[in-house]
């Protein structure tokens, strides 16, 4: 079997999974479908359906498109199953039902965004920054049963230096991990499907404690200013650019605003100051005490209005000492 004779279903949703389906593609793969999330509404009053990253670029090459309400309806099933695909891959989308997953003769395969088991979840590459990961990586794996507890295929490693944000990290993952979608697909393909796989369980001992990556939430990233510098700047950084950390700042007439903040340096130095407790000069710089030392914030956001630099910030908002943040 060749690369043009294997039916392929791909399913996804975001930027993500784009770079994976485009490496498809260009590579001369026969994408037989794609399924992705249902059109959002968007803009005023939910007028305006926007249709995903994944569907976006589909239509642009001219590929079937399907968007299911339900991965279980009859209309979906048997539209999937007239498509006859030999293999389905899964890049960022929903959880697949039995009956879909173990659909095709080669089975199902998902790329995701961790070094499996670590980081088994729906944000995997925020949770890996906001721990401190020196490193990540991407898996392939066979769907199964639970979520993301498949056999892997295959996988590889990413280092996360200390300044690497989200933004650094999900970018370089989805380089890399388009080429180990191509790869996976091209070992299927020389083994007619026949290939090795390691169960997870194998590698329980090696990574030690295992981490999950469940979904973020708004509250979920309020920031902790009572935690060390070390784990404000990595949290900070783990949301950066999105969704973004935030924190209230409180005026000393106890008017509260909201601050997304997107950019930080750790000060480690020692002090008595209260976590929350602002320094500034007024004009350049301003730092907000930690456990043990301060967080330099270096640009942020005000709600409703655009990023901007902490010196914009200061020259509009006039802070001093007086003010707290919480």
């Amino acid at each position: 079997m060749t690369k043009e004779d294997l039916k392929i279903v791909f399913m996804g949703t975001p930027d993500f999974a784009v770079e994976s389906l485009r490496a498809l593609v260009d590579g001369g793969y026969h994408v037989v479908g794609v399924v992705t999330m249902p059109d959002k509404p968007t803009g005023r009053h939910g007028s305006v359906l926007q249709p995903s990253a994944v569907k976006q670029y589909a239509v642009l090459q001219n590929l079937p498109v399907l968007q299911p309400e339900k991965l279980r309806g009859e209309s979906f099933i048997e539209e999937l199953r007239s498509l006859q695909a030999d293999l389905q891959i899964v890049v960022a989308f929903r959880m697949l039902p039995e009956i879909v997953w173990d659909m095709p003769r080669f089975g199902t395969f998902n790329l995701h965004a961790s070094l499996l088991p670590q980081y088994r979840g729906a944000a995997p590459i925020n949770w890996a920054v906001i721990n401190g990961e020196k490193e990540t990586g991407i898996t392939t794996f066979f769907l199964t049963h639970e979520i993301d507890t498949g056999r892997i295929i295959r996988q590889q490693k990413l280092p996360i230096a200390e300044t690497d944000d989200v933004g650094t990290v999900h970018d370089a993952l989805m380089m890399m991990g388009a080429r180990l979608v191509t790869e996976t697909v091209d070992l299927l393909i020389e083994n007619d499907g026949n290939i090795e796989t390691m169960p997870q369980e194998k590698l329980y001992e090696s990574f030690g404690d295992l981490h999950p990556a469940p979904k973020i939430f708004k509250e979920t990233c309020r920031i902790n200013w009572g935690q060390s510098v070390t784990n404000v700047y990595n949290f900070i950084r783990g949301l950066s650019p999105y969704p973004a950390a935030w924190t209230e700042i409180v005026s000393p007439a106890g008017e509260r605003t909201v601050l997304k903040i997107f950019q930080s340096e750790k000060l480690n130095e020692s002090h008595n100051s209260a976590s929350g407790t602002i320094r500034t000069d007024g004009k350049n710089q301003m730092d907000v005490a930690a456990k043990d030392g301060f967080i330099r914030i270096l640009s942020l956001q005000l709600s409703g209005k655009k990023r901007m630099s902490i010196k914009d910030f200061l020259n509009g908002m006039k802070i001093n000492e007086e003010w707290k943040i919480y």
